[in-house]
């Protein structure tokens, strides 16, 4: 019977857990390595996750730094940054603020007690994320650091960005990050499911679930519990009921006889039963503590109960005596678990639910410092609404969304500003109290919702708003919203937004001209110059005479930009540059970062399209971190990366590439925006023959179903189910997806989209043997004129899939070269070696420098396509000609340096590291060179590689 014996609410010995220590040890290791690792703990609410981390932290010796967070349940709006704050907070209060190297003010986003921030416009999300980086990187430049983080899945979307940004981009070598998270919690829609999906794919990440003990654990942990040995049907009944919960058990093990039946049905009852043997003061404190959150403080709660001080401490001992409460690092205190704060806060009556959230309401709005000051508004917003107070809770919730606002917390601004819509209609004088107007509020949220990348949301509020308006009264407005909408429909492919646009400038041309009308011009001009651009050069003309009779620089430069690119309707890229050049100058020169970044895209795209792929490279590259700046890193952010990647592809450095369309693909960015990095991706694996290419292909391909699609994204979505279809030898589909492809007239609208799906469709034509497709080929080709070196060199290509020879397929070669498509080039020399069939030697030489290139790219598929060629024409395997020297000629210079540092013993990391490369890049290289040199790993190719001299000089 356990009420004949001593039983602890809490087990000091935790059972069951080497494996999953061994985990955590295993990843601390590879940290003081130099190899970063984020492990993430999930598990069932009372499986132990927390317990684990505590016995993984107390075998840490003085040499590891631990720095924790805590996620915080404050209903949906969340609390941004909250246990990045807190790891901070405690840093701060050990080592004093001079760990901030200066940078309080931006950490003051994050603690507002180190002073004022910087304005809204002064600094961005970004310079916080980079802020924190450089923290965390001077600290693991002293000691290996680990952070960790709970309950993450409650954690915000600011909270998730952040952790994304530190394990993604800043990867520091000596970071160990763990975080854990309740499995049970994700259900299909929870935003932390695809984050973590996404997130374990990154080198370096492990996601470890926590299972339950199975009967001998559960036997185990009642015996250290009750201090002595159950019987079988103590067990066996807490086994049951349980079901290897190991808080479940605590609970079991301190309520009752779990043999008899009095034992609760459900845990629910449980939890309850435990509260029950409270006295009721102490049950009243309880509840009361339950409404304020799983942690509080004892002055707030001493408010709120309304009790002497005397009575509080009695009732909190009595509490913290049953382990219902424990004592908080930071002096307060916290629930021994969330569930028990639940089953409390749940079972309250109606009426005391909101009195009680009222009065912490109340005694937070006159005395915010009994809470962290970043977490005061948003507390004050979740109480008051909890509390059912519609006046207070609308002034609250638009109070916390501007906090919110100033954090760069846009997911939580917009769920808040959405409750304040939501409360206006409940509040006759909405307007009165927070000094907006509706329509104020809904442009507001429009573009939150934006900034927060819930386009469709954004669509709605921005219709609402439009619906509100009077345009002929308010033109200016009008055409701002007009303008939005326009943009938010072709990003979701509903339609172009033309009438949109053609109506915002209408609107503009009755406005009094100024600064704001020549802004808005420009923004019409560029919505305008993807439709109509005759009318968009004519729209930024006025709006650059506009912004130049106003002195507004940054107008201004939006407007050339625009006028540049309609330009090329009428001129060359070539002609168009210098104007273009002149207009980043003075964005540059301005400090005019969205001018900037946007010119930045655009540079970039017209240099790739000149064929200057490595000035378009470092063009893209140098605009990525200003859209990050800017909060623009999901829109002109994701063009940059696509940008970037495009460039590095025609490089050859595909790994990079990779990298780059990977980093673009978590920023995950809405509707259409998303088709720049999934095309190149989709691309990328169907050239490597890598998983996942059909299953990126057909989501590329789902946009075709769309009402609205421009020109260049259907060109090179048909371009890409060819491929796709000759990559599976199904020529029947390869020939009906070329026929849909052909029929499109954007094909004859645009070379530099139009040449690559005509050399495909050229190549399904020849492969199937298909002559009417074949002669529709020949016949568009005929009608499109190339404008650039990878225009000729893709129409060569077609002439040779078409009608063969030698003399054909030498051009298309000469072409690539010309321009310096590595992967095409080796296309280009396959076809070449085939015609070259009875010239083995030349065969052989095309299909070397073939093989050789296939290689150096990881283009498996083409690869093996060459090795097929060299049997057939009986030549030696096209893969083993580069080995017909042995020495030099097998590894390539990259290589050979990878491989001298394996042979010092240095891991991936550090190889990356002294590189100048990523981890993964290096992971490939390492591979490659194990690959080529037949050995088993990394000891084995250092001994190889000694012994054929491959690391002489």
């Amino acid at each position: 019977m356990l009420d004949l014996m001593t039983a602890h609410a809490h087990s000091e010995v935790l059972v069951g857990r080497e494996a999953d220590l061994a985990v955590l040890r295993d990843a601390l290791k590879r940290v003081r390595h130099a190899e970063p690792s984020t492990v993430l703990v999930g598990g069932e609410a009372g499986v132990g996750k927390t317990r684990l981390v505590e016995e993984f932290r107390r075998g840490l010796d003085a040499s590891v730094r631990v720095l924790t967070g805590q996620c915080l349940e404050l209903g949906e709006e969340g609390l941004p940054f909250a246990p990045f704050a807190g790891a901070v907070r405690d840093l701060v209060r050990a080592q004093g603020t001079t760990v901030l190297d200066g940078n309080e003010r931006e950490f003051a986003r994050l603690l507002p007690e180190l002073g004022p921030p910087p304005e809204f416009g002064d600094a961005r999300r970004g310079l916080l994320f980079e802020s924190v980086g450089a923290l965390l990187g001077r600290l693991t430049t002293e000691q290996p650091v680990v952070l960790v983080i709970e309950d993450l899945h409650w954690a915000d979307r600011s909270t998730r960005d952040l952790i994304d940004y530190l394990v993604r981009s800043v990867r520091l070598p000596q970071l160990l990050l763990i975080a854990t998270y309740r499995s049970d919690e994700l259900h299909r829609g929870h935003p932390l499911r695809p984050f973590l999906a996404e997130l374990e794919r990154v080198r370096g990440v492990q996601r470890h679930e926590i299972d339950r003990l199975d009967r001998e654990g559960t036997a185990e942990m009642l015996g250290h519990l009750i201090g002595v040995e159950p019987d079988p049907p103590t067990v066996d009944a807490v086994n049951e009921r349980a079901q290897g919960n190991p808080f479940f058990i605590e609970q079991f093990a301190a309520s009752a006889d779990p043999a008899c039946g009095d034992i609760p049905a459900t845990l629910r009852d449980l939890l309850l039963s435990r509260v029950d043997l409270l006295s009721e003061p102490a049950q009243r404190v309880l509840r009361v503590a339950a409404v304020g959150g799983t942690q509080f403080g004892h002055e707030l709660l001493a408010q709120v109960a309304g009790i002497d001080e005397a009575a509080l401490e009695s009732a909190l001992r009595s509490i913290v005596a049953a382990q219902l409460v424990v004592f908080d690092p930071d002096g307060g205190y916290e629930f021994r678990h969330a569930l028990v704060r639940e089953a409390v806060h749940d079972d309250l009556l109606p009426g005391e639910h909101a009195r009680l959230h009222g009065r912490y309401a109340q005694a937070l709005e006159a005395a915010p410092h009994l809470v962290a000051a970043d977490r005061a508004a948003a507390e004050i917003a979740h109480h008051w609404h909890a509390a059912r107070d519609h006046p207070r809770a609308l002034v609250a919730a638009k109070s916390a969304a501007d906090d919110a606002g100033r954090r760069f917390a846009f997911g939580e601004q917009a769920k808040l500003l959405d409750r304040v819509l939501e409360l206006w209609e409940d509040v006759p004088d909405a307007e009165t109290r927070l000094g907006v107007g509706h329509l104020d509020l809904l442009e507001e949220a429009a573009l939150v919702a934006i900034d927060s990348g819930e386009h469709m949301r954004a669509l709605s509020l921005t219709r609402a708003a439009l619906c509100d308006l009077d345009a002929d009264a308010e033109p200016l407005r009008a055409a701002r919203l007009l303008a939005r909408r326009s943009k938010l429909l072709r990003n979701a492919g509903k339609s172009d937004g033309h009438e949109e646009s053609v109506e915002a400038y209408r609107l503009l041309t009755t406005a009094e001209p100024s600064a704001d009308r020549a802004r808005l011009l420009a923004d019409v001009a560029y919505l305008l110059n993807l439709t109509d651009t005759d009318l968009a050069w004519q729209v930024a003309r006025e709006a650059m005479d506009e912004a130049s009779a106003f002195g507004d620089a940054a107008a201004h430069v939006s407007a050339e930009i625009t006028f540049s690119e309609a330009c090329v309707g009428t001129a060359s890229v070539e002609e168009a540059m210098p104007s273009m050049v002149a207009s980043i100058g003075r964005a540059r020169e301005a400090g005019d970062l969205p001018g900037l970044t946007r010119g930045l895209v655009v540079m970039s795209d017209f240099l790739f399209g000149l064929g200057r792929y490595s000035e378009s490279a470092d063009a893209a590259a140098e605009g990525v971190p200003h859209a990050d700046r800017v909060g623009i890193s999901r829109t002109s952010g994701v063009f940059l990366l696509a940008n970037h990647a495009e460039a590095l592809i025609a490089l050859g450095r595909w790994d990079e590439a990779d990298a780059r369309l990977a980093e673009a693909a978590r920023h995950d960015p809405p509707g259409t925006l998303a088709l720049p990095w999934l095309r190149l991706r989709a691309f990328l694996r169907l050239a490597r023959g890598t998983d996942g290419a059909d299953a990126l292909v057909q989501r590329a391909a789902g946009f075709l179903r769309k009402p609205f699609l421009d020109a260049e994204n259907r060109l090179c979505i048909h371009t890409l189910r060819i491929l796709a279809t000759l990559a599976v030898d199904d020529m029947a589909a390869a020939v009906a997806a070329a026929n849909i492809a052909l029929a499109d007239p954007a094909v004859l609208q645009s070379a530099r989209y139009g040449w690559p799906l005509l050399s495909a469709a050229a190549r399904a034509a020849a492969e199937s043997g298909d002559p009417a497709l074949a002669k529709t080929v020949r016949l568009l080709a005929a009608g499109l004129a190339p404008l650039s070196p990878a225009d000729e060199a893709y129409q060569a290509t077609a002439s040779a899939q078409l009608d063969g020879g030698a003399s054909r397929w030498r051009a298309a070669v000469e072409a690539w070269r010309a321009d310096g498509h590595p992967y095409q080039l080796a296309e280009a020399l396959l076809g070449l070696a085939e015609s070259q069939a009875a010239d083995r030697p030349a065969a052989a030489e095309s299909l070397s420098e073939a093989t050789a290139i296939t290689a150096s790219l990881g283009a498996v598929p083409l690869s093996e396509k060459a090795d097929t060629l060299a049997r057939r024409l009986g030549i030696r395997a096209a893969s083993a000609a580069v080995v017909a020297e042995p020495g030099t000629e097998l590894l390539t210079a990259r290589e050979r340096e990878v491989l001298r540092l394996v042979a010092q013993g240095q891991s991936n990391s550090r190889i990356a590291a002294s590189l100048y490369i990523s981890p993964k890049t290096a992971s490939v290289h390492v591979s490659r060179i194990i690959a080529k040199l037949e050995v088993a790993n990394r000891v084995e190719a250092a001994a190889v590689a000694h012994r054929l001299g491959l690391l002489a000089d």
